[in-house]
């Protein structure tokens, strides 16, 4: 007689890692983002724009790569930790400077409203697609109602080269992503449409990967063998058409003291591609 009460698990994780990763890179990384220059002598730093839904955590990852580079955890960008708030908490497009140390780095975040799904809450495509081509000036105050016009206060018609982000970042919360509304899905795709005709690439930073995968939570070198964290990067990449190479798992800092080495080793890994394609893109424009 056989049983018949129990089924064996599939194994979650891989054999081996589908995507190679060094764990004890992080000072290596972090050297090398320090004595970053940007390849444009017009270009004194590297502006990136980092959308996302709210709740998935945009704010929460500026705060995570500050506090790779100070050696503590810090929370400049203000970030809302109510559990299932269906606001906002940022308001006001706001750039950071990273630093290290007292020394300012050559890359600037700039964080914006979290998108909703509804047409009129969020913040607006149009007014993300005007921040990244550095039409809005650093103090606009969202309005969810409607984008930014050409006759506000804070609009600039004709903006120089260091006024403009060279990579839109997604920040995309893996524990809630296949959630997630298609009609949010539309505005990423609406936003990707009218950046990529322009040569403006897109990253995505996955964030939330040990609330998604018990792997992962117990082990964050799990990340690379976990099957459910190589599943929802392959959803995220078919859903909103950022190929793999460019989607970067990471787990911010969020009830941590005290930085760790592998969750600074992710957090300036993703960094260092996302500094790398935007100076490439600066390139690109100047060529």
């Amino acid at each position: 007689m056989g049983s018949s009460g129990s089924q064996v698990q599939p194994n979650p994780e891989l054999d081996t890692p589908w995507r190679e990763f060094d764990w004890g890179q992080k000072e290596t990384l972090k050297k090398k983002l320090e004595n970053f220059s940007p390849s444009s002598s017009d270009v004194t730093d590297i502006k990136i724009l980092v959308a996302g839904e709210i709740g998935a955590g945009k704010s929460s990852f500026i705060n995570s790569v500050d506090s790779a580079f100070q050696g503590r955890i810090t929370s400049r960008a203000l970030a809302d930790s109510s559990a299932g708030d269906s606001h906002s908490f940022t308001q006001i497009l706001k750039a950071y400077t990273i630093r290290s140390g007292k020394k300012s780095l050559p890359f600037v975040f700039k964080d914006i409203m979290g998108l909703e799904a509804q047409a009129m809450a969020g913040s607006q495509p149009e007014d993300i697609i005007n921040i990244v081509f550095g039409h809005v000036k650093d103090g606009y105050k969202f309005n969810e109602k409607q984008a930014l016009t050409h006759t506000d206060q804070h609009y600039t018609s004709d903006p120089n080269l260091s006024d403009q982000a060279f990579c839109l970042v997604y920040v995309i919360a893996a524990d809630l992503f296949q959630f997630t509304d298609d009609k949010l899905i539309d505005k990423l795709k609406i936003i990707r449409q009218r950046i990529s005709d322009e040569g403006i690439p897109q990253v995505v930073v996955m964030t939330k990967v040990d609330e998604t995968c018990p792997l992962v939570k117990e082990n964050l070198r799990k990340m690379y063998t976990s099957k459910k964290i190589k599943e929802k990067m392959e959803m995220c990449s078919a859903k909103t058409g950022v190929p793999l190479t460019n989607i970067f798992p990471v787990k911010n800092y969020h009830n941590e003291t005290d930085p760790k080495g592998d969750i600074d080793a992710l957090i300036l890994k993703a960094l260092e591609k996302i500094v790398q394609i935007a100076d490439d893109r600066l390139m690109d424009i100047q060529s």
